[in-house]
């Protein structure tokens, strides 16, 4: 068990914290904003992002999209250069924030920024990046992971960087609630299934780690199962629970699989299909499909998450399936497209993009994405 952990995000969690932004910036920085939709002008985020920036020579870019684009990207790069930025606040969910990741890795690069994605340019700096975090699910205010899309030729791609790492992440639970059901559900599946990429693998011993997944994994059953009730303290829960499943922890010294998220991947950029949605959809056939693999990290979970003495994995990946079905999530892809030629796009694009052999194993090829994908049509 070796490994190198580093996590250098600033937390300020809580009620009002969005006010300590202007105790977090350096006054004298030119700030680049960068926000999605209007959103956060409904919630008051925005009115309150704008009183704290007060006195600070700052830039608005707006419209980053629920899956980030290259297109509206590049064009909040040229705005960073043009003005000399010093600093961006990206104030969002995890589509911002990985986009804000992307702006500041192509600030001081004269290229194609999507260089960075196809690993043809590997950043040695990138501009310091601080978060408000308005959705609960990806961990992208304190990891190091970015995933942009291409709108021209449809494809998804992720990097990462330790320069991706925001200096400080501001989490006001009481901002998700004018999130609407969709949003939250596919929140908690998100965080879910992150940590299950770091959990569900095989047994290696990482007592801490194990220990650390499975309560996390409990966790965010509890809110599941809670959904239709949420109180303060439900939103407390879900925005640090979804944190704490993709902060670099849990996955230290372990193995991982990821697997369920690079097909996914593919799925959200052919069809627009909700990136949880993708991970429900796949996840569950991808375990059936190698239950033989992950059976004894799937009884564990029965035994630990779930209270299950079984010796049957189906069991528990039927559980797995129908927690996502309570979350009102559609697990066919057929449920978001018409295209009978989704193996025939998915395949050669993993291919493409050097995703031929998936897995904590490695064993996940081409073929195995095939039945995969013909159990979840």
């Amino acid at each position: 068990m070796e490994f190198s952990y580093l996590n250098p995000t600033q937390i300020e969690f809580g009620q009002g914290k969005i006010s300590s932004i202007s105790s977090l910036i350096p006054k004298d920085n030119k700030v680049l904003f960068i926000y999605g939709g209007g959103s956060i002008k409904r919630n008051g985020v925005y009115d309150q992002v704008i009183n704290s920036l007060e006195g600070y020579n700052f830039f608005e870019f707006s419209g980053v999209e629920p899956n980030p684009t290259k297109e509206t990207l590049d064009k909040a790069i040229k705005l960073a250069k043009d003005e000399d930025i010093d600093f961006i606040l990206a104030v969002g969910g995890g589509s911002v924030i990985d986009g804000a990741k992307y702006v500041a890795h192509s600030y001081y690069y004269e290229g194609d920024g999507w260089d960075i994605l196809e690993g043809k340019y590997i950043s040695e700096k990138a501009l310091p990046i601080g978060a408000v975090v308005t959705l609960a699910a990806t961990g992208s205010e304190s990891n190091t992971g970015s995933v942009i899309t291409k709108a021209q030729t449809k494809e998804k791609r992720f990097f990462r960087s330790v320069h991706s790492f925001p200096k400080f992440a501001v989490m006001d639970p009481s901002v998700l609630k004018s999130l609407d059901d969709r949003q939250i559900k596919n929140g908690l599946v998100d965080a879910f299934v992150h940590t299950c990429e770091q959990y569900l693998t095989y047994k290696q011993g990482r007592i801490a780690q194990d220990n650390y997944a499975e309560g996390i994994l409990r966790g965010l059953i509890t809110l599941a199962n809670s959904v239709d009730n949420r109180d303060d303290l439900w939103y407390a829960n879900l925005l640090w629970l979804a944190n704490q499943a993709f902060n670099g922890l849990i996955g230290a010294g372990v193995t991982q699989d990821w697997a369920t998220h690079y097909i996914g991947h593919e799925l959200t950029g052919l069809y627009g299909i909700d990136h949880a949605r993708t991970l429900a959809i796949i996840q569950p056939n991808l375990f059936r499909v190698l239950k033989e693999h992950k059976a004894g990290k799937l009884l564990q979970m029965g035994e630990n998450v779930f209270r299950i003495d079984t010796t049957d994995p189906d069991i528990i990946i039927n559980k797995i399936e129908e927690l996502y079905k309570s979350l009102d999530i559609d697990l066919k892809i057929s449920d978001y497209t018409d295209d009978k030629e989704v193996k025939e796009k998915v395949i050669p694009l993993l291919i493409k993009h050097g995703f031929s052999k998936l897995g904590e194993n490695q064993i996940v090829d081409t073929n195995i994405v095939e039945k995969v994908l013909d159990k979840s049509m």
